[in-house]
């Protein structure tokens, strides 16, 4: 019996399992603590049973939708500025990467100013952005893309400067070309840390496309966690637009890890 015990508490997704009952129990505990406490509005924290039943509720929370279909209605403009920001993110900070492998001076040039523009807030960014821009749809895309290419040029750069001296001294030996020690060593020595920075900068892409619609406006589910928070509509849009938002960023990481799975081959004969 104890060895049954053990073997079920040794299971990766055991300990998952227990936190995610820690975050329910939590949860419950401040729903019903709120509910006791004289405040307006009264349902700003709902049990969680309140939320899933305004999920696959049929009461409509605008003239002809309901609370499920407003969030989906607006959620694939929102994640298609993520996605497109984060695509162009990670290719420009793979690009980054390789240039400060390539020159130390670019390196010294390039990364304190990578760091400066990371550390300003994006609420801060958006607008200096869209002036820039001049069009709110191409300013969102552009700055999820920021948030999304300082992670991955730092992981990979990593990556790069992780390579041991033996196998530069190997490639010496074999009278190796600059392109062969790159597509045969470098690369394949960053790949594990490009993809942590994917898995980094794809959940960043998706909160700065909807904190910058919160912003912007002209649709998205930032603009409905405004209008949600302001009681403009159902309180539980807002929660629905919280629990939708936390689900992409679990499915576009796992997504990024099956694609690791799929192009790293030590990762398979492990």
């Amino acid at each position: 019996m104890k060895s049954k015990i053990k073997r079920i508490v040794e299971k990766p997704w055991f300990s998952s399992l227990i936190w995610i009952l820690i975050l329910i129990a939590l949860w419950e505990v401040g729903a019903v603590v709120v509910s006791n406490t004289k405040r307006i509005p009264e349902n700003i924290l709902p049990h969680l049973h309140q939320i899933f039943g305004a999920a696959f509720s049929g009461k409509t929370v605008t003239a002809d939708m309901t609370a499920t279909q407003v969030v989906l209605s607006s959620a694939g403009l929102t994640l298609f500025r993520a996605l497109l920001g984060f695509f162009l993110g990670a290719v420009i900070g793979f690009l980054f990467a390789l240039l400060m492998k390539l020159s130390g001076v670019i390196e010294k040039m390039l990364f304190p100013y990578l760091m400066l523009i990371q550390l300003i807030p994006v609420l801060g960014l958006a607008p200096i952005v869209l002036a820039i821009t001049g069009d709110i749809n191409v300013s969102r895309v552009v700055i999820a893309s920021i948030l999304s290419f300082y992670p991955v040029a730092t992981n990979t750069l990593a990556g790069f400067k992780s390579v041991e001296k033996e196998k530069y001294d190997l490639m010496f030996i074999y009278a190796a070309k600059p392109y062969y020690i790159y597509t045969k060593v470098l690369i394949p020595a960053a790949l594990p840390y490009f993809f942590t920075g994917l898995k980094i900068a794809a959940p960043m892409a998706v909160t700065a496309s909807i904190l910058v619609d919160t912003l912007q406006g002209d649709g998205g589910l930032g603009c409905l966690l405004s209008q949600s928070l302001k009681h403009a509509m159902s309180i539980y849009v807002f929660w629905l637009i919280v629990f939708f938002s936390a689900f992409v960023g679990i499915i576009i990481s796992k997504i990024i890890g099956w694609i690791e799975y799929g192009v790293s081959p030590w990762k398979r004969r492990a």
